[in-house]
């Protein structure tokens, strides 16, 4: 059979519960200031291109110009690499303060002292692709020798193969190409606050979410930044609430994105000293190199896989979870052809395909499901004939160790229950006690069929979703 449409997206990640990040020295907050350093690897008809750049930059209303030299353009690119990039670099040296260099390899390659001197001040140069174009229209292959020879150049440049990479202007290829690479970091996502893993085959990639809003790109594009002040403002407020986090058990990580010819600007600089004097003014903030926080969590938090639900072939997924609602396979069967994806790998995930199958079903078929459940310490647990999960949960409540008159209470209890309902009765023993089953035998058997029957149900979707607990994340 066909594997039904799975869908690729991750709206989960991490949920209600984040990892404690750990980080070192008990930081309530890691910044990666990463500077990206593009002139001289930007469009132009000087790089074999069609035509000038037209993307960040200080030009309103920017166009590229097709088969044309764009001489102010040109001479904006080449601020950063003259003057704003050692403005930045004595800013950051004479702080000791960590950077990454996204370096896009043709921009790396045309910049041999700007090279020289990210290596002196040991900042980590990882890679910003060959070119700084777009790969949206790009062809996968091309894509993929695109990336092998920014690694190549890139290594042949600096002398080290790059640690990471970060394409920007990417396409729905790129990470997917990248990961096959095995960088210790990837970043081109902006999904997250923390690190995360990805599967690529059968290694795992480790990605460090990116930003494009605590980043000076908004210098240039609209809604922006006008003045350094509205861009120390809004790292101020990203910091605060991430420092608050911090402290209140729940540490998270702050990127900064940076561009020479952009914050290397006098009226930008200083929007972004003035924000470092303010963090670095703070208790338990650690300014690190994304490699340094690659590590980190790779140490910490290492990569761990499990078994998916949303890349079982139907077989397995129904010998897998067709238990969880008792004796009903079809639920297992019908959810599998749902529309299933990283959402549902989760125990909560797949508790609500699974529930969604069974709340569409027909009364009759719900009423089968209810049907299949053993009554409460009945005939069929003194004979050992429940499943596995039956008889855990019920001896969680204690159910399998009942005095003579308990025994009796219930199977009272439970033939008055059927014989007024026509199904046995149903509850979550594992939130429950021995008392707590009693009180709500007592209770319910006044309730009307509709009721109980809702009743009924709701139970059996719990039990349901404790099951899965014990079998997914």
């Amino acid at each position: 059979m066909t594997t039904p449409p799975r869908y690729p997206r991750d709206f989960t990640g991490y949920g209600g519960n984040p990892p404690d990040a750990a980080w070192p020295g008990g930081a309530k907050v890691a910044i990666s200031l990463v500077l990206n350093y593009e002139e001289g690897g930007e469009n132009s008809i000087l790089h074999g291109d069609a035509s000038s750049e037209a993307f960040l930059s200080d030009i309103a209303g920017a166009a590229p110009w097709p088969g044309m030299r764009h001489w102010n353009m040109e001479s904006i690119y080449d601020y950063g690499a003259r003057a704003g990039f050692w403005r930045l670099h004595d800013l950051f040296t004479s702080r000791d303060l960590p950077v990454t260099i996204y370096g896009v390899a043709t921009a790396l390659a045309r910049a041999p002292s700007q090279v020289a001197a990210m290596k002196a001040a040991g900042w980590e140069i990882a890679s910003h692709g060959l070119k700084w174009v777009d790969h949206r229209d790009m062809p996968e292959e091309e894509e993929r020798r695109q990336i092998a020879e920014a690694i190549r150049l890139h290594t042949e440049v600096t002398g080290s193969r790059p640690t990471g990479w970060y394409t920007g202007r990417c396409s729905v290829n790129t990470v997917r190409l990248t990961a096959e690479q095995g960088f210790d970091w990837i970043s081109d996502t902006y999904d997250d606050d923390l690190p995360y893993w990805i599967e690529a085959g059968d290694g795992d990639q480790l990605v460090i979410p990116y930003t494009l809003e605590a980043n000076d790109m908004r210098f240039a594009t609209a809604p922006g930044y006008i003045t350094g002040e509205q861009f120390f403002q809004y790292l101020k407020d990203s910091f605060d609430t991430l420092y608050a986090e911090g402290l209140a058990g729940s540490p998270k990580m702050f990127s900064i994105g940076l561009h020479c010819r952009l914050i290397g600007r006098p009226g930008k600089i200083a929007g972004l000293i003035r924000f470092l004097d303010y963090a670095q003014g703070k208790e338990g903030v650690w300014f690190a190199r994304r490699l340094d926080i690659a590590r980190h969590w790779a140490e910490t938090h290492p990569a761990r896989r499990f078994e998916r639900p949303s890349r079982m072939d139907r077989a397995t997924f129904v010998a897998r979870f067709g238990g969880v609602f008792e004796h009903s396979p079809w639920i297992a069967e019908r959810a599998w052809a749902l529309e299933l994806g990283p959402a549902h790998d989760t125990a909560v995930g797949l508790h609500n395909a699974l529930a969604r199958m069974f709340r569409s079903a027909s009364e009759a078929e719900r009423l089968g499901v209810l049907t299949a459940h053993p009554d409460l310490a009945g005939k069929l647990a003194q004979a050992k004939r429940l499943t596995a999960e039956s008889t855990s949960e019920q001896a969680s409540a204690g159910l399998d160790a009942l005095t003579d008159e308990e025994r009796a209470t219930f199977q009272k209890l439970n033939a008055d229950y059927v014989a007024k309902f026509g199904f046995p009765f149903i509850i979550a023993v594992r939130d429950n006690s021995k008392a707590s089953i009693l009180a709500a035998f007592k209770t319910r058997i006044a309730n009307d069929r509709t009721t109980e029957f809702a009743t009924a149900c709701a139970q059996v979707e719990r039990i349901a979703e404790l099951r899965l607990k014990d079998l997914l994340p």
